[in-house]
């Protein structure tokens, strides 16, 4: 008997039997209980492991006095080590889940916990609350949870802006691209994406210390996310058309037309689709500490955006959130039928 195309692309679990049931129980539980505030203020967040393992390795290998060529090797032994321990427990969560029944509990948790979709919501949200009541300063502190800028060099304008970009980013990075890697390969696929893309946001930076060390894995961020870039920009211009207050047609011709003009080679997907469907522009002039990032705009429309305009970027995002939850869906019935 020759092997389905499924058998290459749906991990040994199957996505007729329990990777489906899975996954709608973790992204309903996601929806319900976002980041477990409580259990996590009593034990580590998976990614605060992760971020640890990284420290650890970064404080013993990353030395300035050393050459190019040292950093880089460096730096890929360690992005693959963090990668390969974040792997490997999610293949004791596979096994474990294999016994079926109750062990389905490990895979629903670990998925559930590893893509943040009401997090996400919760902490932009937190940003348009803040300026309507404790106006610019309150949105200053608000948004400096979310983003790496100055946040007191920022007017209401470049708070709501900031807000919004970290929402598109954080769409592709914490939503789309955690699902996609987990329907491709179950909880090794999950947890290696999320110790990659946490490599990338600690020592993925082009700055003196991390240029060399960081390399490898700010390019194999850039590798893990090409695909759901990708996705997340379709999905939110599909979410734009079928919303009241945004344009699928401006946020499909901005992506087209600006989408490369971000230095990232993925980011700019999800924020030219927000730009478009919004009419706003972002992105643009930025500063980061003393560092003042040039770039240019994404998007046409206006520069001075305000809470309401955080307000439906997240009408969008949530949107987006359910169009991006039923893409398995329209899988399984493609191959296995409803």
């Amino acid at each position: 008997m020759e092997p389905d195309l499924a058998d290459f692309l749906i991990p040994a679990s199957g996505f007729s039997g329990p990777l489906f049931t899975i996954l709608v129980l973790a992204l309903v539980l996601d929806g319900v209980f976002g980041d477990f505030p409580r259990l996590f203020s009593r034990i580590p967040h998976p990614v605060v492991w992760i971020g640890n393992l990284i420290s650890w390795f970064e404080k013993r290998l990353n030395r300035k006095h050393l050459g190019k060529a040292d950093l880089m090797l460096r730096g890929m032994v360690t992005s693959l080590t963090v990668i390969a321990a974040a792997g490997a427990v999610g293949g004791v969560i596979q096994v474990l889940s294999d016994f079926g029944g109750v062990f389905w509990l490990f895979e629903i948790l670990l998925v559930a916990v590893l893509i943040a979709q009401k997090g996400l919501y919760q902490h932009v949200k937190a940003v348009s609350t803040a300026l309507k009541t404790d106006g610019l300063s309150g949105g200053r502190k608000a948004v400096s949870m979310i983003v790496g800028r100055d946040p007191d060099k920022l007017d209401e304008a470049g708070v709501s802006r900031a807000a919004i970009e970290s929402c598109a980013e954080n769409f592709s990075d914490g939503v789309v691209a955690p699902l996609f890697w987990y329907v491709v390969a179950g909880p090794i696929g999950i947890c290696a994406y999320k110790a990659i893309n946490t490599l990338d946001s600690m020592i993925g930076h082009r700055n003196e210390r991390y240029l060399y060390f960081g390399r490898f894995a700010a390019r194999l961020d850039d590798v893990a996310n090409f695909i759901p870039a990708r996705i997340a920009g379709g999905v939110i211009c599909l979410a734009a058309l079928l919303g009241a207050k945004t344009s699928g047609k401006a946020a499909w011709q901005t992506v087209w037309r600006d989408a490369r003009k971000h230095k990232s080679p993925n980011a700019g997907w999800q924020e030219a689709a927000f730009a478009g469907a919004l009419d706003l522009a972002l992105a643009g002039p930025r500063q980061y500490g003393d560092e003042i990032v040039d770039d240019p705009y994404i998007g046409s429309g206006r520069r001075d955006a305000d809470a309401s305009d955080i307000d439906r970027a997240l009408s969008l995002y949530v949107g987006a959130c359910l169009i991006n939850a039923a893409w398995p869906v329209l899988i399984k019935a493609l191959w296995f039928g409803l």
